[in-house]
């Protein structure tokens, strides 16, 4: 003599009697429903569904947020290989003054590279105290992945190449030091 899981609940003192009725009259009326050919909502099988799709949601975020953090350790990864790759390591007797983050700087350089940093075909990159000198180009190049890593790059005005220049008769000694 088998006994039904309701009477077997009832009995272990886990289920109501009014409880198993209920239960029984879900089940009929689900049934009669689904003769009927009415569309049957089933409130379990939708929480079931909507918290996958929520769980889904999370994990894309998730994903997304790893693959842009793995983007940006790249990105800064080619910056560091740029600047060791092209970086001017000499330094000279002449100093050259620079802004960065609004505090005036100080590099001493050779001649040439300070000239050079001038007239805009060298640059200045890095970021906090790690400063290098490289090629305008490759600096360029640095401010397409990430403009933060720029310091100093001259660029050369227009205007101060025009024919009305008032001092253009004068002549200004190599040798003058500002």
């Amino acid at each position: 003599m088998s006994k039904s899981l309701q009477e077997q609940l009832h009995q272990a003192g886990l289920a109501s009697q009014k409880q198993a009725v209920k239960a029984r009259k879900a089940k009929n009326t689900k049934e009669k429903m689904q003769r009927k050919g009415a569309a049957v909502v089933d409130e379990t099988a939708e929480l079931v569904r909507q918290r996958e799709a929520e769980k889904v949601a999370r994990d894309k975020a998730l994903n997304e947020q790893r693959d842009l953090a793995a983007q940006h350790k790249a990105i800064q990864a080619q910056i560091r290989q740029l600047i060791e790759l092209n970086a001017i390591e000499e330094r000279g007797e002449q100093e050259y003054r620079f802004t960065q983050n609004g505090v005036i700087k100080t590099l001493m350089l050779p001649t040439d590279i300070r000239k050079s940093l001038v007239a805009g075909v060298l640059a200045i990159v890095g970021q906090d105290d790690n400063l290098s000198i490289v090629p305008a180009k490759v600096a360029e190049k640095i401010v397409e992945r990430d403009d933060s890593w720029l310091v100093h790059l001259s660029q050369r005005d227009a205007s101060a190449d025009d024919d009305d220049d008032e001092y253009a008769d004068y002549i200004v000694p190599d040798d003058l030091m500002w």
